[in-house]
């Protein structure tokens, strides 16, 4: 073999660089500043650092050939081909012979050791004028940016993905069919090694076009590179649940994995391919996404176990929430259906966010009325007026964080009755009540809620702001008490988040939009009562760990809406058929949201459990004790006649039938407080 094709210089070799410089693609920030340091007008030692695969080792070979074609001479060293303690031979050393030299560490991670040596000992010794560049999966160590020594003379560069126009620039390189790039894209972001293998698949498998999905193969040996071996299965299962979340916090790992929950999110947040920010532990995007779909396809049952777990600690958060926190409750719940088609509009989002939610102040008007304006004309700024005006609270102003631009105006009102001037000020609302009056009327203690909102016009579409207006609609549908109907206007061209809405939420039209002036609306509606939240969490739930076959459950079935008097008269007829669970099982409250809340359980036994408990609530009142005795005799021990029950008691008729109807009353109030309320609500207490 000649000495040409032995040194790489031949064919082959001019082949492989030629391929590695076209799959090159972006990094121009990195390589201006590498071209800086080149030229003597920056730092004299780079240290960059990302998760495997980003394309550290593509970035320095980059680097070595800018520093060929400069003239300068060029040593690499690998730290995957090193033992710890020969990091300071030939190879390194050369760096020392002169100030021209420039010398390119690659996967330092694995000789970490010596960074303690490095930083202290070695390139102290380095010529004024030459070049270090180190590149490892760890930022470096803290006593760099501690030592005021290295100040201006150290440049951190953390790598990340390519940005969006660079990894469809890397995918038209490997010749990957126009159909199957989107689906690539969003498995893979801009994770170039990620893209380069899945394009390999694709471009094998060119029929799969847009239902392309990365093979077990494939997420195989990027967790092999990217993850690799966990310490133990409790490490590992600590990783899924941060895959699965979209923020990780101690709690909800406590939440979900109860064992030294502490040592194990102190150990997720040292690993190089997890990050963090004001909100909890996130893992590299295309790492999560491969994390998912492995356990997914290996242990469905474990992952729908870590998904329920997960999803009831987020929906008890969002219960919980302070009031300013109940946007981004909302946002981390509905991440979790993300696998199941619906949009994961928090990819990206890490920090605290492009816009800001404040109440409405008074001083704070004047911009409603001049967004309203521009996104409406002047009729629908008086609206926005006129409501501002009578219900101040409802309102919620949103912010440009960077530049305090307000952009956009919410309000969600709480009616419970209107009076004639609320009924002509507004249409959609008007719209809304008649539609509410017209199906099913609200009952005694419970309103109507109508979500309105004026947008500038850059900011009605698909947009973060609007985001962060149905997070805060759809807080205030799942925290409110006493809502039988919750009205949502969204204003054309909202098309994708009106999808979203009917398809994952679901909620439906009102038959007849209107339009106000020249502008066109949806309005969505839901019936609480019908679906409440429980209900609705759990059929939002439901196809994603059950899979799209999944059927309804009895819980996600719609539910009936009683009138108070409908409902006392079941209730009475319950109780006098308690003992008997087949004519319980035919009882409207076996359909209403009472029942419903208590999931798994049969219908009429969950009725005659809520019967019993109600009766047994008595007790709690010393003045309702002769009421509890009346109906525990009459009906939770099954007396044959009342005359026979007043017997028992020792007490007149009379007075028996006085305490019988007194209790029933009674047990009639209470669960219909827990049916307006949920069955998690205070038993009701009559007034002294």
């Amino acid at each position: 073999m000649s000495s040409e094709n032995n040194d790489g210089s031949g064919s082959l070799g001019r082949r492989l660089r030629a391929a590695r410089e076209t799959a090159f693609v972006g990094r121009e920030d990195e390589l201006a500043v590498f071209d800086a340091a080149l030229r003597g007008g920056g730092c004299g030692v780079l240290y960059v650092h990302g998760p495997g695969g980003v394309g550290k080792s593509a970035l320095l070979r980059r680097f070595a050939h800018e520093a060929a074609v400069a003239g300068r001479p060029v040593s690499m060293v690998d730290g995957r081909t090193l033992e710890p303690s020969a990091a300071s031979g030939a190879e390194a050393e050369l760096v020392l012979r002169g100030a021209d030299a420039v010398l390119l560490i690659d996967d330092f991670e694995r000789i970490q050791g010596l960074e303690g040596w490095l930083r202290e000992r070695f390139l102290p010794r380095v010529p004024v004028g030459a070049l270090v560049v180190i590149a490892g999966r760890n930022p470096p160590d803290m006593r760099w940016q501690a030592d005021p020594g290295w100040a201006g003379t150290l440049e951190v560069l953390p790598l990340r993905d390519l940005r969006a126009e660079d990894a469809r620039a890397l995918l038209d390189s490997t010749g990957v069919p126009a159909e199957s790039r989107e689906p690539l894209l969003a498995f893979a972001g801009g994770h170039p090694l990620a893209l380069l293998l899945g394009a390999a698949v694709a471009v094998k498998d060119g029929g799969a076009g847009r239902r392309w999905t990365p093979d077990q193969d494939v997420v195989a040996t990027l967790l092999d590179h990217l993850v690799g071996e966990s310490p133990s299965a409790a490490h590992r299962h600590a990783l899924e649940i941060c895959a699965h979340a979209y923020m990780t916090t101690e709690d909800l790992l406590r939440a979900a994995l109860p064992e030294d929950a502490g040592t194990l999110f102190r150990w997720l947040r040292r690993l190089p391919f997890v990050e963090s920010s004001s909100l909890g532990l996130f893992p590299h995007g295309v790492v999560r996404e491969l994390l998912e779909a492995d356990l997914r396809w290996r242990d469905p049952e474990r992952y729908a176990v870590m998904h329920d777990r997960v999803r009831a600690h987020l929906a008890e958060r969002l219960r919980t929430a302070s009031d300013v926190d109940v946007p981004g409750a909302v946002a981390a719940l509905l991440y979790l259906r993300r696998g199941d088609g619906a949009p994961a509009d928090l990819h990206g989002r890490h920090g605290e966010g492009e816009f800001q939610e404040e109440v409405l102040r008074e001083e704070d008007v004047g911009a409603l009325l001049r967004v309203a304006t521009a996104a409406e004309g002047a009729a629908s700024a008086g609206r926005a007026a006129f409501w501002a005006g009578r219900r101040p609270e409802a309102f919620r102003l949103y912010r440009r964080t960077a530049t305090g631009e307000p952009v956009a105006f919410s309000a969600w009102l709480r009616l419970a009755e209107l009076d004639e001037e609320e009924l002509t000020a507004d249409p959609v609302v008007a719209m809304a009540w008649a539609h509410a009056r017209a199906t099913t009327p609200l009952r005694a203690g419970e309103h109507l809620a109508v979500s309105r909102l004026w947008a500038l016009p850059p900011y009605r579409g698909n947009s973060p702001v609007m985001d962060l207006i149905q997070w805060r609609a759809i807080g205030n549908c799942l925290r409110s008490e006493g809502m039988a109907w919750s009205c949502i206007q969204i204003p054309h061209p909202n098309q994708a988040w009106v999808e979203r809405l009917r398809r994952h939420h679901g909620m439906r039209d009102i038959p007849g939009q209107p339009r106000l002036g020249d502008d066109a609306y949806t309005l969505l509606v839901h019936d609480w009562r019908a679906v409440p939240a429980q209900a609705w969490l759990e059929r939002m739930n439901r196809p994603l760990v059950a899979g799209p076959a999944g059927g309804p459950s009895a819980t996600t079935a719609k539910l009936a809406v009683l009138s108070q008097a409908e409902f006392a008269e079941a209730v009475r007829k319950a109780l006098r058929r308690l003992s008997r669970l087949d004519a319980l099982a035919a009882s409207p409250l076996t359909r209403t949201r009472l029942v419903a809340e208590r999931a798994g359980q049969n219908p009429a036994t969950a009725l005659a459990d809520l019967l019993r408990r109600a009766v047994d609530d008595l007790r709690e009142d010393p003045r309702s004790v002769k009421f509890h005795r009346a109906l525990s005799v009459t009906f939770v021990q099954g007396t044959p006649t009342q005359e026979l029950a007043a017997e028992r008691l020792g007490l007149p008729f009379t007075t028996y039938r006085r305490h019988l109807t007194a209790g029933v009353e009674r047990v009639c109030a209470d669960l219909w407080h827990r049916e307006l309320y949920g069955t998690d609500a205070p038993a009701y207490r009559s007034p002294p």
